[in-house]
């Protein structure tokens, strides 16, 4: 039996699979059980931060399996407070919890943002302003967060206490506002929404808003965090402090692994019993992720923006490409006349590897990423964009 009839008949099709059967990787490189080759523009969908297996990742992985591979969040372990504590000293926040996904990270930014709304203002101060066309995970309250209809079929009843505002519409952000609402929560650049980033006035202005009226400012660092613009975090190219940062994909470098930061205003919100995972932590997750942390310095950021500046200038000369959206290696590319799911079937034939986001062409290529690997890539896109 093949895998892909393996597949079909004992996996739940719950995914729209390409035609590519990964055997092994190394960088941005992945081979199919043919011995074929793909450059891989995409990092697992951002998770590969150092592409496919780093030596010093794998080796950090490794020897922690050895060792200690869970005890649970009954205990402390050495990764885990390294990892909280390289994490709160990169980013300014003060706090961290950590959990296993981007959509748990979420919700657990949402359970913050309403506890500490509760304890200063009792209940009924609960609702969260979130953006049309977002995207924050896929559990039923996070789809609840979502800003996308389509979404929001099929598994009602979803979670109450959310309200959407129009992206860069600083009166409609205003217009929601009530005296219930306890926070405003964003993707600085919306990632499935098709890679949407925001003014920077739009997210200056929600800022100022959040401090003005005692509101949490969330902002879902899911996909843009990390490295992925070339800024540790997105929220610095914005110059703003959030009160809550969420984080997930590359984080791990290739291992589930997501954390909440918590910043001066809520880093206390959560007690004993308020909040918990069973794998939040793990120490073999934590030491993966201590290595990402540690190669994401100032050198590697630089060449983040770099190669983004070079991938964009480079597709911008192609006669099918209509206008790039994105920072640093998170892009989306639009293009004329032609459909973004067929696009990447064509790459993909070609022997590059890269997703889509709605109407657009979505690249999100390892950050160390070498630039023959780079040059590779873009001549696949050169050739099937024009």
């Amino acid at each position: 039996m093949s895998w892909k009839q393996q597949d079909s008949k004992y996996i739940a099709g719950t995914y729209a699979r390409y035609d590519l059967e990964a055997v092994k990787g190394k960088g941005a490189r992945c081979w199919d059980v043919n011995g074929k080759e793909y450059i891989d523009f995409t990092s697992g969908i951002g998770v590969n931060s150092l592409g496919f297996c780093d030596e010093d990742w794998a080796a950090a992985v490794s020897s922690q399996a050895q060792k200690l591979q869970h005890i649970s969040n009954l205990y402390y372990t050495q990764p885990m407070e390294d990892l909280a504590q390289g994490l709160c000293q990169r980013t300014g926040m003060n706090k961290v919890f950590f959990c296993n996904s981007g959509a748990e990270a979420n919700e657990g930014a949402i359970k913050t943002a309403r506890k500490y709304s509760f304890d200063h203002y009792g209940k009924g101060r609960h609702k969260i302003v979130a953006l049309e066309n977002s995207f924050h995970g896929r559990t039923i309250t996070t789809l609840s967060a979502t800003g996308q209809a389509v979404f929001h079929q099929y598994f009602d009843p979803f979670t109450d206490g959310f309200l959407f505002a129009k992206a860069n519409d600083i009166q409609d952000i205003k217009s929601k506002l009530s005296p219930d609402v306890c926070a405003v929560m964003v993707e600085l650049i919306q990632g499935e929404g098709g890679v949407v980033p925001l003014r920077e006035d739009f997210v200056r202005e929600i800022a100022a808003l959040c401090k003005e009226k005692d509101l949490l400012l969330i902002v879902d660092e899911v996909q843009t965090g990390m490295g992925r613009t070339g800024k540790l975090l997105c929220c610095e190219h914005y110059a703003i402090k959030p009160d809550i940062v969420t984080l997930a994909k590359g984080l791990g470098g290739g291992l589930p692994i997501g954390a909440v930061l918590l910043g001066e205003k809520c880093e206390n919100t959560l007690g004993a019993g308020d909040h918990g995972t069973t794998y939040g932590g793990n120490p073999v997750a934590c030491a993966g992720a201590n290595v990402v942390l540690k190669k994401l310095d100032e050198n590697l950021l630089e060449q983040v923006s770099q190669k983004g500046a070079y991938l964009k200038s480079r597709l911008l000369a192609c006669k099918k490409v209509e206008r790039v959206d994105g920072k640093g290696m998170m892009l989306g590319i639009a293009m004329k006349g032609k459909d973004s799911k067929q696009t990447a079937k064509e790459c993909l034939e070609r022997g590059l590897v890269v997703l889509t986001a709605k109407a657009k062409l979505r690249l999100l290529p390892p950050l160390n990423i070498s630039r023959e690997e780079l040059e590779k890539g873009l001549a696949v896109l050169e050739e099937v964009l024009g």
